[in-house]
């Protein structure tokens, strides 16, 4: 059994975030530049090499690349054989979140209602995963919130099948339109339940862009979602285009017999993602 004392685990997540507020994922940046060469209208070119100019700058002057730092989410996958030492988990992850958000925007209350600032941006949200090994994986998010609002989940009857969840999907997306900052990141959940859907939908944010489901049906329902979405001509920041996102991906879970759930959450033209391993 590898003891792991939770220490660790705070300082990595503290690091990882305060780089990711101001260090957009190379993969993104990539699609983004070929996005621009794809690009026919003037003013779509120029908006997306204002996108880029500013991840630049902001990794430059390691500062924020949006005012929204969003809210932390992290998926930690803790191995069976690890004995975790020192502390409490939860506390170690916080501990993290709250030393990056040290000079950021603070944007977590309390409660929903009384709208008190924690002032620290705690508590994470926080998935965890028993896995198999010695190790410990934290795929996090830094989720901007303009995006989060325009996400949506839905239980559709199961005859609605694979042409109901597009149509639902294309149906976010337009009503979307420019509040959720495209182009987009596209998550997709299928199955489950309701309470797990909104979870496989965030899920598949983390995926590195390009890289399709391994499950042939899946990996094609991405492309065709991904040719439909870039048909609406919502562009890039809603000014018209064929760039409304950059990858769909789509996350599958088994549910029950009498249900299609499927939900979509958006990630937009700042999508903070980092991977931690320990």
């Amino acid at each position: 059994m590898r003891e792991l004392d939770v220490a660790r685990i705070a300082d990595a997540v503290a690091g990882a975030l305060e780089t990711a507020a101001s260090r957009l994922p190379e993969d993104y940046l990539r699609a983004l530049e070929t996005a621009a060469d794809r690009e026919a209208a003037p003013l779509a070119k120029d908006v997306i090499a204002t996108l880029l100019e500013n991840a630049r700058y902001a990794e430059s002057e390691a500062i924020p690349t949006c005012q929204d730092t969003g809210m932390a989410v992290l998926f930690v996958e803790l191995g069976q054989d690890v004995h975790l030492v020192g502390g409490d988990l939860n506390a170690a992850l916080d501990a993290g979140v709250r030393r990056a958000y040290g000079e950021l925007r603070k944007s977590v209350v309390a409660d929903p209602l009384l709208r008190v600032n924690t002032r620290d941006n705690t508590p994470a949200i926080v998935h965890l995963r028993m896995a198999p090994g010695d190790g410990v994986r934290i795929d996090a998010l830094m989720k901007g919130f303009g995006a989060e609002m325009m996400s949506r989940s839905g239980m559709l009857p199961p005859s609605a099948g694979i042409a109901g969840v597009k149509t639902f999907v294309l149906d976010v997306v337009r009503s979307a339109g420019p509040n959720a900052c495209p182009p987009l990141i596209v998550g997709v959940g299928i199955g489950g339940s309701f309470d797990t859907v909104g979870g496989h939908a965030k899920h598949a944010l983390v995926r590195a862009l390009g890289a399709a489901n391994d499950a042939p049906h899946l990996a094609e329902l991405e492309r065709d979602l991904l040719a439909q979405i870039n048909a609406l001509g919502v562009g890039p920041q809603g000014l018209g285009g064929v760039t409304t996102a950059l990858a769909v991906h789509v996350e599958a879970a088994p549910t029950h017999i009498a249900a299609l759930p499927v939900a979509v959450n958006l990630n937009c033209s700042a999508p903070r993602r980092v991977s931690i391993a320990l």
